[in-house]
């Protein structure tokens, strides 16, 4: 049809809603069609206001259903599911209120704009509370609006096609055990744990601290003949030297003061399973080669005894530093690198793997919508885009952290910039740089400052800000207890 004809077309046909600023609207700025037409179901008992908004949306690229009362728009739905519904609230028989139950009835997540005459606030209300996307007055002359609130309602269309692709994507090819992840870098790892499972040897995994090392040697675990045996984790970085020995070898009662009953090691605990030491590079000097000794006669004594205990036991030790440098820093011994080092595996950074960002994010979108009860649909363009520029020094499970804080943060079905902490927002100010006024801050302030800032800016893993600032993680610890600082 050409353009002076639907003009004239259109302004004979209009009635009530539209004048010759309709006519304007769609004869003279038409724009290009979309590559992919949306289906719009048009529902109303005036032809001629069926007949406007036929033209004009297929102006604005839309494919055009129409409905004269509320019993064939059902029929229309059930036939050609459209992406968007525009309804009359005033019909006969049966209202648009009642048809937009119905609608949200049978698929709460379509948009549907509700138009009257007769408007009221109070109509209104209701109108959302039911579910419509918004309300509009006859005459619609704010053509701008009802274009904007099309382009929304496609842009959450779309936004929902993309997570329903991710989510499929993530339980199609982005798992592997509790691993998420299909990018190269995952998928060789995942490789490496699929070829060492299967061979009863000890494996040291590598990587900096929130990239998931347990994790690996669950999969391990899981992936061995042992997998119905004991799996225990035990962190030589979190147990303070004056117990881990106990921990790891056990006791007898009366070994030490405190000691009021008998406790069988880490050893004893795993045997016919696995035995995980993480942050092996941060277990005391002086138990390594206690450690490296049972590890050689696959037996153990328990502090203040006498009996030697046999064991069956799969090592997998972890650490968050280059085992080498460890070695060379007197942090680890060599002799006990070479006797665990039979097998390694190196997990690469998230920011190593941004591709996989987005299906981390989803799939702990779906985990804590079950733990908090919520029903987050997933994640906004704009916020993925975030997600994927910030580098992560917390890793994954930093990442893990800050949705779990836009879950129960966000007010709508998606999480958006607006829940997601200022220093990951590219355009909020740095919080990284520490200014101090010199002359009234005191040593102990400016340790303070710094250990709390590193903190906020690894996501509260005390790993890594170890690791960032250049000492043990003990040492965080105990600064976190001498400066009386929260979690």
């Amino acid at each position: 049809m050409k353009l002076d004809t639907l003009a004239g077309y259109a302004r004979g046909q209009i009635r009530g809603i539209c004048s010759w600023q309709l006519v304007s609207s769609i004869g003279i700025h038409l724009p290009k069609m979309t590559a992919r037409k949306r289906k719009v179901l048009m529902v109303d008992d005036d032809p001629a206001m069926l007949e406007s908004f036929d033209v004009l949306l297929q102006s604005w690229g839309f494919d055009v259903l129409q409905a004269a009362d509320a019993r064939e728009a059902k029929q229309l739905v059930d036939r050609h599911d459209p992406d968007i519904v525009i309804s009359d609230v005033v019909m006969p028989e049966i209202s648009g209120l009642e048809l937009l139950r119905d609608l949200k009835a049978g698929n709460p997540q379509r948009p549907v704009l509700l138009i009257t005459a007769r408007g009221s606030i109070d109509m209104a209300v209701e109108a959302i509370k039911q579910g419509a996307r918004d309300f509009l007055t006859k005459p619609v002359t704010d053509f701008t609006k009802l274009k904007a609130l099309l382009d929304d309602a496609e842009r959450e269309i779309e936004l929902r096609r993309k997570t329903r692709r991710l989510a499929t994507n993530v339980e199609t090819e982005g798992l592997f055990g509790d691993f998420v992840g299909a990018s190269k870098p995952m998928r060789e790892v995942f490789n490496l744990i699929e070829m060492v499972a299967g061979r009863d040897v000890s494996v040291i995994v590598t990587g900096e601290s929130g990239t998931g090392k347990e994790l690996v040697a669950r999969s391990i675990h899981r992936l061995s003949s042992r997998s119905e045996r004991p799996f225990v984790a035990v962190n030589a970085a979190a147990i303070p030297d004056t117990l881990i020995e106990s921990e790891v070898f056990g006791h007898e009662r009366g070994a030490f003061t405190g000691a009021v009953g008998t406790r069988p090691g880490c050893f004893e605990q795993a045997h016919g399973g696995t035995l995980f030491l993480d942050e092996i590079a941060e277990m005391p000097m002086p138990l390594q080669p206690k450690l490296l000794r049972v590890l050689a006669d696959g037996r153990v004594r328990r502090l203040g005894g006498n009996h030697e205990f046999e064991f069956d036991v799969r090592v997998v030790v972890a650490t968050n530093r280059n085992p080498l440098q460890a070695v060379k820093e007197g942090k680890l011994r060599e002799d006990l690198f070479y006797r665990l080092n039979v097998f390694s595996i190196s997990l690469p950074s998230l920011r190593e793997r941004q591709e996989d960002v987005p299906l981390l994010a989803q799939r702990f979108v779906k985990e804590f919508n079950a733990k908090h009860r919520t029903t987050i649909e997933g994640i906004s363009d704009e916020a993925a885009e975030e997600l994927k520029k910030y580098p992560w020094p917390g890793n994954v499970r930093e990442l893990r952290n800050v949705i779990e804080r836009a879950v129960v943060l966000t007010k709508s079905d998606w999480i958006d910039n607006a829940v997601l902490p200022p220093y990951i927002r590219s355009s909020a100010p740095s919080n990284h740089k520490l200014v101090l006024d010199v002359g009234t801050t005191t040593m102990a302030d400016a340790e303070r400052e710094l250990i709390i800032r590193t903190l906020e800016r690894t996501g509260n893993n005390k790993a890594e800000a170890a690791r960032q600032l250049g000492v043990d993680v003990k040492t965080i610890y105990n600064k976190l207890k001498a400066y009386n600082i929260e979690s």
